[in-house]
């Protein structure tokens, strides 16, 4: 299921920018000297002592060509360059370079040149897109969530002295790290009153099921007449020192019957 090998395809060719064994140095590999002139005994800069492969974190050997196992640390890169020094030779025998750039003997400025291609540009616009985006929704993101849901129990009944009650479920999510207070207040149906208590608390980074009991007076029953009618609720945070207000608004229906 994960997605790592599609991207890897679609992102990677020869021109990508690898950790690379330049084989036409190195090879033959073999012990030696310092003071040995490798040319003079057929031998390539590569002294075949291994420490690459010791410090490879995934135990792989570079010199044996692209690995879908090397993730790039370049461990390999810093102890082959420690060990040019010591022998006196030219840095470099494993260096970041591309598979078109070492079969064509291509300069860094060319390989560059090559690397920052329309592809990598496109591609990179895009990842770069995403990035913006993720980061903008992050900064304005609401910080609490609300789901009106009404009770499938008892769709309207009535109470007390002829008023009309509909029972609704309000989940509060709130995403901050800490404890906020929320109100509820009712909007759009003449005379409508929330007989339930409108403050309530949730926790950080938790979500709550809240009873609401909305009732209208009889006369604003008949005024309305039979059906189901538009409701708001009107959910606020309750502000505390320098906080920021937040609100949500949730349309939901007022059902009252024949």
């Amino acid at each position: 299921m994960c997605p790592y090998a599609r991207f890897q395809s679609a992102m990677f060719d020869h021109d990508t920018m690898i950790v690379s064994y330049d084989t036409e140095r190195g090879d033959p590999r073999g012990s030696r000297g310092r003071k040995v002139d490798p040319r003079k005994e057929g031998l390539g800069d590569c002294i075949d002592c291994g420490l690459c492969v010791q410090v490879c974190p995934t135990g792989i050997d570079i010199r044996e060509g692209l690995q879908y196992q090397c993730i790039s640390c370049a461990a390999c890169v810093d102890v082959c360059d420690g060990v040019m020094d010591k022998m006196a030779y030219p840095r470099g025998l494993i260096r970041f370079a591309t598979q078109n750039g070492l079969a064509k003997h291509w300069s860094r400025a060319q390989t560059l040149k090559r690397v920052f291609r329309p592809r990598v540009l496109i591609y990179g616009s895009v990842l770069a897109l995403i990035a913006v985006g993720f980061v903008t929704s992050l900064v304005l993101r609401s910080p609490f969530r609300v789901d009106v849901v009404r009770d499938r129990g008892v769709l309207a009944r009535m109470v007390g002295e002829g008023q009309i009650e509909n029972v609704y479920r309000l989940q509060v999510m709130n995403s901050t790290e800490s404890t906020q207070r929320y109100r509820v207040a009712l909007d759009g149906l003449p005379g409508a009153v929330l007989t339930s208590h409108p403050d309530f608390e949730v926790g950080p980074a938790q979500a709550r099921w809240l009873a609401v009991s909305v009732q209208i007076p009889p006369e604003s029953a008949r005024t309305l007449g039979a059906g189901v009618h538009p409701i708001h609720f009107n959910i606020e945070r309750v502000t505390q020192g320098d906080e920021s207000a937040a609100a949500v608004h949730e349309k939901s229906t007022f059902v009252v019957p024949r």
